[in-house]
C-alpha cells in the first residue's frame, strides 16, 4: 500500500514539474520573441534614419556647391562691375579733357549795369524808329570772349599698327639680358645687363662706343649694392629701377649719378610664379611708356594670365592693379605702349613672335580689333623687350643678339 501511495506521488510530482517546464518554456519562448521583434524593430528604425540621414547629406552637399557656384558667379559679376566702373570712369576723364569746361570770366558789376542800361536805351530806339540803332566803333564796348583753352593732351592716344624695320646690332653677352636707354632726359648712354642675375650694369656712353665694343674693358662699370635678377629692370629719369630678390622680391630705385639706393618697397604682390612661359626667370617686368612706369607680374591666384600694375616713380607705390585676359602660356615678353599692355608670343621651338594679346587699361583697344604684329626675329626667343617712348623703338635682347624695333603708330580711333 505504502509503494502504491509513493508511485501515485511521485506522478504528481513529475506532473507537477513537466506542467511547469513547459510553462517556462512557454514564458520564455514568449520573451524571446517579444525580443526578436524588438531587434528587428530597431533595424528597421536604423536602416530608415541611415537613409534620411545620407539623403539629408547629399542635399547638404548640393546646397553647398550651389552655394559655391552662386558665389564664384558674384565674385565675376563684382570683378566685372569694377572693371566696368573703372572703365566708365577712365572714360568720363577722357570726355573731360576734350570737353573741359568753360572758364569763369568775372565783369565787373558796373559793367552789367551799364551794358543793362544800353540795351533797354537800343530797345527804346528800335521802338520808336523801328530801325536798329547804329553802334559807334569808338564807344562800342568790347566783347568779352574767353580764349580757348590750350588743346593738350591729358595721355597718349597711339597704338602699334606695324614693326617699320629691324636692325641686328650686334652679339654680345650671354643668351639672356637686357639692354636700353632712359627715354627721359638727352642723354645717349646705353645700360647693359648681362645676363639674368648678377650685380654689375655695363654703361657705354653713345650707341656706336656699344656697336663697336667687341668687350666689356671699353665700357663703365655701376657696381650695384645688391644683385638683381630677371630682366625686367628699366633707366627711367635719372635713376634705375631693379628687382632684387630675397625673402620676398624688392624694387629698387638707384640714383646712377650719385650710386646710392633712394627707396626701396616690396610690392603688394604676394605668392608670385613667373610672368612668362617662356621666360622663367622673370617674376616682375618693369616696362616704360609715355605715362611712367608699369609693373607686369604673375600671381599663383591668378596663374594662367598675366597682371599689370601703375607704378608711381617717386614713392614706388602702386596706383592701380588689372588681371588682364593675357595668358601665361607661350608668353616671351611684354612691354607697354600708350597705356596698353602688349604680350608678345613664340612657341618652343623658335619661330616668329608675334603681339597676339593687348590689354588697354582704358577699355579702348582690345585683342578683338588689333591686327596681330609680327617679329621678324631670327634666333632663339625674346628675354627682353624694352620699349623707349621717346623713340618710339624698342630695343631687343634675342639668344644673345642685341636688336632694335621700329615701331610705326597710328591713333587708337583707327581701328574701328
Amino acid at each position: 500500500m505504502a509503494g502504491i501511495v509513493a508511485c501515485v506521488l511521485l506522478s504528481l510530482v513529475t506532473m507537477v514539474h513537466s506542467q511547469v517546464q513547459t510553462a517556462f518554456l512557454e514564458y520564455m519562448q514568449t520573451r524571446m520573441g517579444v525580443l526578436e521583434e524588438r531587434i528587428a524593430q530597431w533595424h528597421d528604425h536604423s536602416s530608415r534614419y541611415s537613409s534620411e540621414l545620407r539623403d539629408f547629406k547629399n542635399q547638404v552637399l548640393k546646397m553647398l556647391e550651389n552655394i559655391e557656384k552662386e558665389r564664384e558667379a558674384v565674385r565675376n559679376e563684382v570683378e566685372n562691375t569694377n572693371v566696368r566702373v573703372d572703365r566708365l570712369e577712365r572714360e568720363v576723364d577722357y570726355l573731360e579733357t576734350q570737353n573741359p569746361a568753360p572758364p569763369c570770366v568775372e565783369i565787373d558789376e558796373k559793367l552789367t549795369e551799364l551794358h543793362v542800361n544800353k540795351k533797354k536805351k537800343n530797345e527804346k530806339y528800335e521802338k520808336l524808329t523801328g530801325c536798329p540803332k547804329a553802334e559807334n566803333p569808338d564807344t562800342a564796348e568790347p566783347n568779352v570772349v574767353p580764349s580757348p583753352p590750350p588743346n593738350r593732351k591729358s595721355y597718349c592716344s597711339d597704338t602699334i599698327s606695324q614693326v617699320n624695320a629691324m636692325k641686328i646690332l650686334k652679339r654680345y653677352g650671354s643668351s639672356t639680358g637686357l639692354w636700353t636707354k632712359d627715354p627721359i632726359g638727352n642723354s645717349e648712354r646705353v645700360y647693359v645687363f648681362d645676363g639674368s642675375g648678377n650685380d654689375t650694369v655695363y654703361l657705354f656712353p653713345r650707341m656706336k662706343e656699344f656697336t663697336l665694343s667687341t668687350s666689356t674693358r671699353k665700357s663703365a662699370r655701376v657696381k650695384l649694392p645688391f644683385p638683381w635678377i630677371g630682366t625686367g629692370h628699366v633707366v627711367y629719369g635719372g635713376h634705375l629701377y631693379y628687382v632684387r630678390q630675397g625673402d620676398e622680391f624688392q624694387v629698387i630705385k638707384f640714383n646712377l649719378v650719385n650710386k646710392t639706393v633712394v627707396d626701396s618697397a616690396v610690392l603688394p604682390i604676394e605668392d608670385q610664379v613667373p610672368v612668362y612661359g617662356l621666360s622663367t626667370h622673370n617674376y616682375i617686368d618693369i616696362a616704360a611708356d609715355e605715362e611712367g612706369l608699369w609693373v607686369i607680374y604673375a600671381t599663383r591666384e591668378n596663374e594662367k594670365n598675366i597682371c599689370l600694375a601703375k607704378l608711381d616713380s617717386n614713392s614706388l607705390s602702386i596706383e592701380q592693379m588689372w588681371d588682364t585676359p593675357c595668358p601665361i602660356e607661350n608668353a616671351e615678353s611684354a612691354f607697354v605702349v600708350c597705356g596698353t599692355l602688349y604680350v608678345v608670343y613664340n612657341t618652343k621651338l623658335p619661330s616668329r613672335s608675334r603681339i597676339q594679346c593687348v590689354f588697354d587699361v582704358s577699355g579702348t583697344i582690345s585683342s578683338e580689333n588689333v591686327p596681330v604684329v609680327y617679329f621678324p626675329k631670327r634666333y632663339g626667343s625674346h628675354s627682353s623687350m624694352k620699349y623707349n617712348p621717346k623713340e618710339r623703338q624698342i630695343y631687343a635682347w634675342d639668344d644673345g643678339y642685341q636688336i632694335i624695333y621700329k615701331l610705326s603708330m597710328k591713333p587708337k580711333d583707327e581701328l574701328y
